[in-house]
């Protein structure tokens, strides 16, 4: 047996790159049109916001919940724990955002948008459109398959980076629904780091 300290950290991943892409393939053929549901919704998100409406906290809230649990399920939970004994547990850590979402959202009504800090929220409406418009275009550009790629609301982490980027346009950033997102940033990085991925 070899050594312990001639380990990799590669030499952990539990599957090949080309397993991880291929899983994003299958998965989007299967879920196909509902990208496109996706898209639409990040665009109602990103208008709401800059609106500024009374009521728009708890629409985003509740879109924003939708896309949690259905990553957690249909991605977590149905496909992802084919290839990952974890995926299980980010599927409830998934489930857990989209319950504080509606909660700080819906039931508490918090999540507002009109008197934010305009800085804080130009740079929290720059880091959701990146993770609806250019984060899909990167994985374009880095040499993945368009039938491969990552979108908001069906997909992990653009929905995070986007959920990151509403939470901190908000008028105060509830803090008790940002760690969810930010782990799972260091969660998917790790994992495109390990694969190899430019991005």
């Amino acid at each position: 047996m070899s050594e312990w300290w001639t380990y990799r950290p590669s030499d952990f991943l539990l599957f090949a790159p080309r397993t991880y892409y291929r899983l994003f393939e299958l998965y989007n053929s299967d879920i196909w049109p509902l990208q496109s549901v996706g898209l639409m919704a990040g665009a109602a998100i990103l208008m709401l916001i800059r609106h500024r409406l009374a009521s728009s906290g708890r629409v985003i809230a509740v879109l924003l919940a939708a896309c949690w649990l259905w990553v957690a399920w249909a991605f977590h939970w149905q496909r992802y724990a084919t290839i990952n004994w974890a995926a299980g547990y980010f599927a409830v850590g998934f489930a857990i955002e989209a319950v504080l979402l509606i909660w700080i959202g819906v039931v508490r009504d918090s999540l507002r948008f009109d008197s934010a800090p305009r800085v804080r929220a130009r740079i929290g409406v720059a880091i959701f459109a990146f993770a609806l418009m250019i984060q899909p275009l990167l994985q374009l550009l880095s040499g993945r398959d368009w039938r491969q790629l990552e979108v908001f609301g069906v997909a992990p982490d653009p929905t995070a980076v986007a959920t990151l980027g509403v939470l901190l346009a908000s008028n105060r950033m509830p803090s008790i629904a940002v760690p969810l997102p930010l782990i799972w940033c260091v969660i998917g990085g790790v994992t495109l780091w390990l694969i190899n991925s430019p991005l």
